[in-house]
């Protein structure tokens, strides 16, 4: 129990630097700052949930000690909590079915790591909503002052119709690039943590065929919920696009995991990914392609349709 405490307490420290070290203002602190979860994560999935929770709290501590008690609960709601959590899950097994014999474990599926990653991407999003206001109309006006002055923009600027404008956009879009930015985050965060703590020969599970990954089906059912109330209006509204986002992002990762899966040989495999990825990240609206295409692997099983065609078993 003493080496979790120490463990923890040392990822916590980590955690808590890379979270305050947005306060610089450079470009590099940004990155460092979303990568917070990750000792919380090394920590939970090389040694145990306990030491991950004795991170998050020790990290939000510090935290809240140097910086009050905003920063305090943003750190325990945005990284500590979401990072402990997604690596309890990651580490949950029961027994399976009998492996030549021996006794086998059915581990955590990765999809639904992922769902998880997104539903507390959401929920982190949502819960920092009633900082800005209690209803649509107060939280559009606070978010809207609070652009005005990071970019510092004159009220009465001559071109003030344009600039109302472009924050009107601003303001709608936001909480959903928070909602997908925060899954990413999840994900990308628990993936580097996996590898880290596979690399150090510490990963107690085995590490699981990504590409084969799939989601509960009532997923799709939550996502189409989502979409209607986001068409409701009010903070009603802007919570159902929040969960709409952060679940579409979910199943842009699936849609990846099917691309993984149907290009498996294909001679010109590594030329076809890296040029799906390169245009997602240069232009970034090809990933709705990937939603979509999540969404229908979820719904008709794409996977199994095509292994079937092939004549072959499931294409995993």
């Amino acid at each position: 129990m003493m080496q979790l405490g120490l463990i923890g307490i040392g990822a916590g420290a980590a955690a808590a630097l890379l979270f305050a070290s947005v306060a610089s203002g450079s470009w590099l602190s940004i990155v460092l700052f979303y990568l917070a979860p990750l000792p919380i994560m090394i920590a939970g999935l090389g040694w145990s949930h306990w030491a991950a929770m004795i991170a998050g709290i020790s990290g939000a501590l510090a935290v809240g000690a140097v910086f009050g008690s905003v920063l305090f609960v943003a750190f325990l709601t945005g990284a500590a909590i979401p990072a402990w959590w997604l690596s309890y899950l990651a580490l949950l097994a029961r027994p399976g079915g009998a492996n030549g014999g021996a006794p086998s474990l059915e581990w955590y599926p990765p999809g639904r790591l992922v769902v998880w990653a997104a539903v507390l991407a959401a929920l982190v999003v949502v819960v920092a909503i009633p900082n800005f206001g209690t209803d649509a109309d107060s939280f559009r006006s606070a978010l809207h002052g609070t652009l005005q002055r990071m970019f510092q923009i004159e009220p009465n600027a001559a071109d003030a119709t344009n600039t109302d404008r472009l924050l009107g956009f601003l303001v709608s879009a936001i909480p959903l690039a928070a909602a997908v930015l925060a899954t990413i985050t999840n994900v990308v965060n628990l993936w580097l943590a996996a590898r880290v703590v596979t690399f150090s020969g510490l990963l107690k599970r085995p590490w699981p065929d990504l590409a084969a990954m799939s989601f509960p089906r009532l997923t799709v059912a939550a996502l189409a919920i989502a979409m209607v109330v986001s068409f409701a209006g009010g903070l009603i509204g802007i919570v159902g696009g929040v969960v709409s986002a952060s679940l579409m992002m979910a199943f842009g990762v699936l849609g990846f995991a099917v691309l993984h899966a149907v290009t498996r040989g294909i001679n010109s495999r590594p030329f076809l990914l890296a040029g799906v990825y390169a245009s997602v990240a240069v232009f970034g609206w090809p990933v709705l392609a990937l939603c979509l295409i999540g969404v229908a692997e979820t719904a008709f099983d794409l996977r199994a349709r095509r292994a079937r065609r092939r004549g072959g078993g499931p294409l995993t």
